[in-house]
């Protein structure tokens, strides 16, 4: 008989999301989950946010000219158990962006491919709780050259970014909690054009991106089949400026958002397993106040045996 918690807590979860199709993240380089060694995890997931208001600057508005601005995504992502303390990943989205109102046409293709290193270095039991420590490592760069100068239609920012992230985490039984901090180095990008304008002309087609900050908090509960969470994220650019008065925004604006969400992950089997994610933005800058959903599947292949095995936390 399933564990009752586990039983409660999928129910609420169900509730929740009703009506909403489950999505999977896999084992990511933001939570405290390793795949086993030779463990092959193959993902797919699609994706929904929209916003109708922004901030521009620090001021909240809308704009009747764009309407809802709506952004559909899917994903494959691959992550491959080098040990059980060693994981390499791949990632590659393909986004679509549309606007209800106005002219702008909508913007469609593969984006940015991204290549993740994660290691976990330290992982002691004491008493009941079991305390541990990752490192990732990560490269992302565009799949293509797609046009970054359509903000806020355009699928990405282009430009490679490299960045580090730390993870401390401690379980207690099967609650745990999260921390993590990133640091997001990003390169320069090129626009079709010889100028534009920030705070100033600038008569260049390089743009100067800023590097941005990432924290988070998880928390939740963590079964042998059953995953859930709830998060907040804080988004943090160093540098960059504000979008000027009844302008659109640039690729190089200054991007800070807070944001909250819950998330559950659910195997079936040893084999398959489901995820679902729900996310608001509660504040920002700069940003749209979006509303996302994500839902998909996982699928793990032991290939040291004919039998398949899940990741372990």
């Amino acid at each position: 008989m399933k564990n009752f918690y586990e039983q409660f807590i999928l129910g609420m979860i169900l509730l929740i999301f009703s009506g909403i199709p489950l999505f999977s993240n896999a084992q990511t380089d933001q939570d405290a989950l390793m795949m086993g060694h030779r463990n092959l995890c193959v993902a797919g997931m699609g994706g929904y946010t929209s916003w109708t208001n922004y901030w521009e600057g620090e001021f909240k508005r809308d704009n009747e000219n764009i309407g809802r601005l709506s952004n559909t995504y899917g994903m494959l992502m691959l992550n491959y158990g080098v040990s059980k303390n060693l994981n390499i990943l791949t990632s590659l989205p393909y986004v679509s962006t549309k606007a209800s109102k106005g002219t702008l046409a909508g913007v469609q293709g593969l984006q940015d491919l991204g290549f993740y290193v994660k290691w976990r270095p330290l992982r002691r039991q004491l008493g009941k709780q079991k305390i541990s420590v990752f490192g990732v490592g990560s490269l992302t760069t565009p799949s293509n050259d797609y046009n970054i100068d359509l903000q806020p239609m355009a699928i990405g920012l282009g430009g490679k970014v490299l960045s580090a992230r730390i993870i401390f985490d401690v379980q207690r039984n099967k609650f745990f909690s999260t921390i993590s901090a990133g640091y997001m180095h990003r390169s320069n990008v090129e626009l079709d054009r010889p100028a534009y304008f920030t705070d100033r002309l600038i008569n260049s087609y390089e743009v100067q991106m800023p590097d941005a900050g990432n924290f988070q908090l998880r928390t939740g509960y963590r079964g042998k089949k059953l995953i859930a969470e709830a998060f907040l994220v804080n988004m943090t650019t160093f540098g960059g400026f504000d979008i000027r008065k009844n302008d659109m925004p640039f690729v190089s604006n200054k991007m800070n958002s807070n944001s909250a969400g819950l998330e559950a992950k659910y195997y079936l089997n040893n084999a398959l397993g489901f995820n679902a994610t729900v996310a608001h933005t509660l504040s920002g800058r700069n940003i749209g106040q979006a509303t996302g959903y994500s839902a998909g599947f996982l699928y793990t292949i032991n290939l040291k045996s004919k039998t398949t095995q899940t990741a372990t936390p």
